[in-house]
């Protein structure tokens, strides 16, 4: 009796920890892919930037990377309200951790606007780098969501396929308005 109510503690914790594993990937790049399109809309979506245009970008990013990611972490804990799980630090925190790709995802487009004059660009060049940067890592992060999910590499390919015609989209609005 007393080796089956071990037996059915153990599955059960490992249970647990299988769902946190499978939430916390899931979140990972479900808010890479999320962050990296963010990332994108904000390059092809700026528009006149001020005196300081890769100072201004490079915050930019950064900083609706962590508004939205402070969005992300406050919907997910209101919903645990309203679901009527305790919100505690633990809780809290982990929600954090959870969401915080969004912001992962911003970084490295902020860094190519950053390191942009180390190349040789002019603004323009600068904002095309970004772009192909962020819609890089939007590929990466569901090609990486798929294989992590044991997806088969046709199914891996045809997800980054999806995507890339995604950021692309914002590519063809980005000229589009533009000219």
């Amino acid at each position: 009796m007393a080796k089956a109510r071990a037996r059915t503690g153990n599955e059960a914790r490992e249970g647990r920890v299988a769902r946190r594993a499978r939430r916390r990937a899931h979140a990972d790049y479900t808010g890479g892919v999320y962050g990296s399109l963010l990332a994108a809309s904000v390059v092809a979506g700026a528009g006149t930037l001020g005196p300081l245009p890769r100072l201004e970008l490079t915050l930019l990013l950064l900083a609706t990377g962590v508004v939205f990611w402070i969005t992300h972490v406050y919907a997910q804990l209101f919903g645990a309200r309203l679901a009527r799980q305790p919100l505690d630090r633990g809780t809290v925190l982990h929600v954090c951790q959870e969401e915080w790709p969004i912001v992962k995802a911003a970084v490295p487009p902020a860094v190519a606007v950053a390191v942009s004059p180390l190349l040789g660009l002019d603004l323009p060049g600068t904002v095309w780098l970004a772009l192909a940067v962020a819609v890089a890592g939007q590929v990466a992060w569901s090609m990486a969501a798929a294989l992590h999910a044991r997806a088969s590499w046709g199914l891996a390919a045809s997800t980054g396929a999806v995507n890339l015609v995604i950021g692309l989209l914002i590519v063809v609005l980005k000229v589009a308005l533009t000219h």
